[in-house]
């Protein structure tokens, strides 16, 4: 058998202005995913790391390194708390972009659960990463990602329910990706930013639109929206975003103001 494997990619054409995912059968019957990049494409499991690997017979590195520090813990009750390394940190982060690579994957597959799951994942990752982290500049290469990647897990969580038109429970769900995103800004004393943070700005307004659908349904609503100038303008500025996030190849902040757009055009 032939390991060239520009037949495969002749028959699968790259389109730089989207995410260019599949789910195919491997050789061994389990779903693969299958990601196409320029020059070639990344095949990833379903489940488990991504690449299909197990690390000292735990699912990941970081399953290794929880049990691990549960284990030393164990060991040492009054002792100093258990440290990760640069080194291991470089391991976590190289592996939590596998993860990154998947849940995108998930999102752009319509497999919402699964992209809720590598999400939640990372956040848990993001803070493990900080209670045991030596170096502070560890804590921060990772935990510099919790506001997207709590706003990916909100939207992946929602979008089911906003589906279903449980308008409650997709609220409370963005409800709380508001408020992990809002502790985040407090943490690093940033909570001036707030107006400048795309995912908060994203779930607030997501969830302005869901509230509204919920005064609709109880009847204190009205039942149509007026295409303001405001409206009209916002959706031009959508737009022009769109066209420069797929230029500098920043496909999920693009796939993101699309949802945005769409449901603005809705209205008009």
């Amino acid at each position: 058998m032939s390991s060239d494997i520009d037949p495969i990619l002749r028959d699968w054409p790259y389109r730089p202005d989207e995410i260019t995912v599949r789910v195919v059968e491997g050789e061994d019957g389990r779903r693969k995913i299958q990601l196409r990049l320029d020059l070639g494409m990344l095949q990833m499991e379903f489940d488990g790391r991504p690449d299909g690997r197990r690390i000292h017979d735990e699912e990941s590195w970081f399953a290794y390194h929880q049990r691990r520090q549960r284990d030393h813990d164990a060991a040492n009750p009054d002792g100093a708390p258990y440290l990760l390394e640069p080194e291991d940190c470089a391991e976590l982060l190289r592996e939590g972009v596998q993860y990154y690579h998947r849940y995108i994957c998930f999102w752009h597959l319509g497999h919402y659960e699964l992209c809720a799951r590598d999400t939640e994942r990372n956040l848990r990752l993001f803070a493990f990463v900080r209670g045991h982290a030596r170096d502070d500049r560890d804590k921060l290469r990772f935990d510099q990602w919790r506001p997207y990647v709590t706003m990916m897990h909100a939207r992946a969580v929602a979008t089911p329910l906003v589906e279903l038109e449980q308008w409650d429970a997709a609220a409370g769900v963005l409800d709380a990706g508001i408020r992990g995103i809002e502790r985040f800004l407090e943490e690093y004393d940033q909570v001036e930013q707030a107006p400048r943070v795309g995912e908060l700005t994203f779930l607030r307004r997501w969830k302005e639109e869901i509230l509204s659908k919920i005064e609709a349904a109880s009847g204190s609503a009205v039942d149509t929206v007026v295409a303001t100038p405001d409206l009209v303008d916002r959706a031009a500025e959508l737009r022009a975003q769109i066209e420069l996030a797929v230029a500098e190849e920043r496909y999920e902040d693009a796939a993101m103001l699309r949802d945005e757009l769409r449901r603005l055009e809705n209205d008009l």
